[in-house]
């Protein structure tokens, strides 16, 4: 496990991914849930919570993400060892929130 209190990770969006094939048509955008999935691997390599189940304590999308896009995750472990990110193309924020370990359905 990495002891650093932040790090940075680039995710280059591949710009012919199936997935953009029905969101949207004429003007495909990058899925939330798969920058979220794209932040989840990136804390799980980081912290090596590997076999923890993690739970989402927030997050929020400012602005759609295009095929191609080069998105820097901004990841930075709080405290009460939870992980915060932000997700920015360029010098905007597009998407942040916080991750913990442990289950959704655990107070």
């Amino acid at each position: 496990m990495d002891d650093a209190a932040q790090t940075e990770i680039t995710w280059q969006v591949p710009p012919a991914h199936p997935v953009f094939d029905g969101h949207f048509p004429g003007r495909p955008i990058v899925p939330g849930v798969w920058i979220l999935d794209q932040v989840v691997d990136a804390v799980r390599q980081w912290q090596g919570w590997t076999q923890e189940p993690m739970k989402l304590d927030s997050a929020k999308f400012f602005q759609p993400v295009g095929p191609g896009a080069t998105l820097t995750f901004t990841l930075q472990k709080k405290a009460s060892g939870s992980v915060a990110f932000k997700a920015r193309q360029g010098g905007a924020v597009v998407a942040s929130g916080q991750l913990a370990q442990g289950s959704s359905d655990q107070p």
